[in-house]
Formats: structure tokens, C-alpha cells, sequence
């Protein structure tokens, strides 16, 4: 997903559309996600000779997400860096030993283990901008925390999953690196660059990027699913499970974390949803590359499951009133606007 809205309010009757577009956007994923892996799961033959086009359909969502990126989001870090590389740090740290601690315990097979760890090392997705937006968290620390985390993953994701993953399989570490590289880093830059010289063209179409993000995601999701079809009769349950777990341990960990260092409301609601919402797109696209089709359904599991947890906790969120305003509260636009896959969305 696409967080297009937060950083937009200066492009004029642009942000309140793409909030509304975005908003809506990541509610129908989930709905768009389940469409295309019961598709994925009834015709496979159709969806499994489109596998080599996954990485593109990646690389698409990650240049939506660059062209949501605005220089203020960056200069967003080196206002408050030590809130963002602590958000940044305590995902790579909590997800990655999470998902090795629920493989462990649910002892997971090979296959699956490998999926459910990479999803663990992924960067944080892009949909956590907008459930932050919807929960009244921090959407500006949010959209920082996930710009520094994606930018991160070229290197973090495939060293972590090398070192929690490789006894499990071989993990093809420089391979991986190279392929971040191509279809998260380029395309993130791109998109900046595009932005920055056709910004007032972005913002008449940016209602219209988090759909496309959407749709690039479902259709991620239907590839991964139609080539793990097979296994997903005997595996399926055991998969969502691994992934509720995960994802709601992780939560957990990104909101404690916050608490205990004492940060106000809306950062730790932030900071709850960069932890346990992950880059899934990516997860699935690098497991069906380098791994196998059913390593690769964790992350195809878990792009629908993150969107309905995140939409669920963003709505008990907003409903519990807080006293203390944003630390930051300069940084951010009444109707704040960096609000949404593949994301994203993911992938």
C-alpha cells in the first residue's frame, strides 16, 4: 500500500481525496486480497506461468510508495532520529526473533519456517500509515520509520534471514541483497526523483496510487497462492496461525517497547503498527524467487491478515481519547495526509 495522503496537505484539494481514497483503499485490501487468493487457489494453471512477473508487480507498489515520499518526510528523521532508528532497530530486531520463536513452537516445517522468518526480516509495510492515520498515532513518525526501514532492507533482510533462517534452507545472501536492490530500493528512488520534478501531476493522481498498489498486491497475493495451492488444504491452518501469532506478538512488542521508554500516545500506537505490519509483498516475491511456493504463502497469508488486525486495533484506538498531545505536534497537518499496502504493499 501507498501512503500517499499525510505529507500531501499542502497539494490542496488533492489530500483530502487521497486520504479518502487511501482510507478506503486499505479497507477493500483485505477484500481484494481474499478475491484474488480464492482465484489463485480454483485456477491455478491460469495464475502460476505469471510467477517471473512478481518481482515487477513489487517493484510497482515500491514506486507508488516513492512517489508518496515528499524531502520533508525525510528531514522528518534528522528531526527526531533517535524515535525513528528506535522504531526502525526494535523491528528488526523483535520481528526476526518472533517469527524464529512461533517456528520453534509450532514446530514448522522447513518450508514454512523459512516463510514465516522472512516475513519476520522484511521492512515495515506501508500500510501502517494509514491504520497510524486511522488509530490518531504519530503519521509522521510512521511514514519515517517505514522510509528508514525500507531503505534498510537491502542489507538487514537477507543478513537476518541468512543467519535465523539458514538452517532451515539455504539462504542465497548477495542474490537477495541484489534483488532488494532492484525491486525495493530502485523504484522507492525513482519515485522520489519523479515526485520531485512532477509533484503537482502526483498530487491530481495520487487518489488513485493506493488502488493501484492494491491491485498490485492482490495480484502478488493470487501468483503466491495458486503455486502453493497444492499445499494450502494441509498447511493453511497451520500458516494462519503462525501468522496471527506473529503479527499479534509483534503489536504487542512495538507498543510495549514505546511505553517503556516513555513516549506519548500517538508514537506508541505508531510504533505498534511499524512493528507488527511487514512488508509482506516483499516476503512473498523473495520466498517464491529463492525458496518455494510454500515458503512463500506466510506472506501471502499475512498481507491479508495484517490489513484486518491493523484496521481492527487503528478502530479500538481511535475510539480510546488521549490527554497528552503529539510530542511533534508541529510536524503534523491537522488532516494529516501520509496515510496509506504494497505495499507496499506489499507488499
Amino acid at each position: 500500500m501507498s501512503h500517499t495522503p499525510a505529507h500531501q496537505a499542502s497539494g490542496g484539494n488533492a489530500a483530502p481525496a487521497a486520504d479518502r481514497s487511501s482510507i478506503i483503499a486499505v479497507t477493500a485490501l483485505p477484500v481484494l486480497v481474499v478475491i484474488a487468493g480464492v482465484l489463485g487457489f480454483l485456477l491455478p494453471d491460469a495464475f502460476t506461468p505469471l510467477a517471473p512477473s512478481i518481482t515487477w508487480a513489487l517493484g510497482v507498489v515500491m514506486f507508488f510508495m516513492g512517489l508518496t515520499l515528499t524531502l520533508p518526510d525525510f528531514a522528518r528523521i534528522a528531526k527526531r532520529p533517535w524515535i525513528a532508528v528506535l522504531g526502525v532497530v526494535t523491528q528488526f530486531v523483535a520481528m526476526p526473533l518472533l517469527g524464529l520463536l512461533v517456528v520453534t513452537v509450532y514446530s514448522l516445517p522447513p518450508e514454512i519456517a523459512v516463510g514465516v522468518i522472512l516475513v519476520g526480516c522484511a521492512p515495515g509495510g506501508t500500510a501502517s500509515n494509514v491504520v497510524t492515520y486511522l488509530s490518531k498515532g504519530d503519521t509522521a513518525l510512521s511514514v519515517s520509520i517505514t522510509t528508514l526501514s525500507t531503505l534498510c532492507a537491502p542489507v538487514l533482510t537477507p543478513l537476518l534471514t541468512l543467519w535465523l533462517a539458514g538452517s532451515y534452507m539455504d539462504v542465497p545472501f548477495w542474490s537477495m541483497f541484489v534483488s532488494i536492490c532492484q525491486t525495493v530500493l530502485v523504484p522507492v528512488i525513482v519515485g522520489v526523483i519523479v515526485r520531485v520534478f512532477a509533484s503537482k501531476l502526483i498530487d491530481r493522481i495520487s487518489p488513485v496510487l493506493p488502488w493501484l498498489a492494491s491491485i498490485a498486491i492482490a495480484y502478488i497475493v493470487a501468483i503466491v497462492v495458486a503455486g502453493s495451492a497444492d499445499s494450502i488444504a494441509t498447511a493453511g491452518v497451520l500458516v494462519l496461525l503462525a501468522v496471527v501469532t506473529h503479527n499479534l506478538l509483534g503489536l504487542g512488542v512495538g507498543y510495549g517497547v514505546a511505553a517503556a521508554c516513555r513516549l506519548d500516545t500517538p508514537t506508541r500506537r505508531a510504533l505498534s503498527f511499524e512493528v507488527g505490519l511487514q512488508n509482506s509483498g516483499l516476503a512473498s516475491t523473495l520466498a517464491t524467487t529463492y525458496f518455494s511456493p510454500l515458503a512463500a504463502l506466510p506472506g501471502a497469508v499475512f498481507s491479508v491478515w495484517h490489513n484486518v488486525s491493523g484496521a481492527l486495533l487503528a478502530s479500538i484506538f481511535a475510539r480510546r481519547p488521549y490527554g497528552k498531545p503529539p510530542v511533534d505536534a508541529s510536524d503534523r497537518e491537522p488532516a494529516v495526509a501520509d496515510a496509506s499496502s504494497g505495499g507496499a504493499t506489499s507488499r
